[in-house]
């Protein structure tokens, strides 16, 4: 997908004409990233405003404790640090590339110019907020008091949900998940969390096939509602 189509079919952007949007495209650069590579880290000054072109992004904070955990995975489409450069505060979290990829990057300048120029690009912004902030309280609420087996059924049917692509009997993670990545999101040691994956997969409700997990969704969802 080239840069127009993307913005094109991002939130941000849907109330502007094919123009403007073409206007846009013009402010945005492309860079490539690595897996592992820190695109910026919490609590830099919010310089940039990004999008997912290519690849997958970890959205990853540090607890009281310093153990990173993993707050989102971003894919392609996703915007990157607009949280911060609207209100100018740094950058709440750390994004790091989960392998190889592009994204688009919008200087604060320019993005603050866009904002006197099209406001209703601030009330998609806010509405977007409103979203992730809705999501991020159902997630803590759904992940209070869970057993880690729970936790660890509800990250990977939402990891089915956000980057799986349907196969038969599931569906398949289009992106390679490690133990650690499973662990951090769920806030479980890399031990527990290997052996409840283990577990699952004498079950047959996930598989490692050339690099990639399947997960049977059906049998995961009914493990989560014989746990209520």
């Amino acid at each position: 997908m080239d840069k127009l189509q993307l913005l094109k079919g991002t939130t941000l952007f849907s109330t502007l004409s094919p123009q403007e949007i073409a206007v846009v495209s013009s402010l945005f650069t492309e860079e490539g990233f690595e897996k592992d590579q820190y695109l910026f880290t919490e609590g830099d000054p919010p310089d940039w405003l990004c999008i997912v072109k290519e690849g997958t992004v970890k959205m990853v904070r540090q607890s009281p404790s310093g153990r990173e955990i993993i707050i989102a995975i971003m894919t392609s489409g996703d915007v990157i640090g607009e949280v911060a450069v609207f209100d100018g505060g740094p950058y709440p979290a750390t994004a790091q590339g989960m392998g190889d990829g592009v994204i688009l990057k919008l200087s604060k300048k320019e993005f603050v110019s866009l904002l006197k120029r099209h406001p209703s690009i601030a009330i998609e912004i806010i509405g977007d907020l409103g979203r992730k902030l809705r999501a991020a309280l159902n997630v803590a609420r759904e992940l209070r008091g869970e057993r880690v087996e729970g936790r660890i059924s509800m990250v990977l049917l939402k990891l089915a949900r956000k980057v799986g692509t349907a196969v038969e009997g599931g569906v398949m993670l289009t992106i390679p998940i490690t133990r650690q990545d499973i662990a951090d999101m769920v806030g479980s040691t890399i031990e527990t969390t290997i052996r409840t994956i283990s577990r699952f997969k004498k079950e047959g409700i996930v598989k490692d096939i050339k690099g990639r997990m399947f997960i049977d969704v059906k049998r995961l969802a009914n493990i989560l509602k014989d746990m209520e």
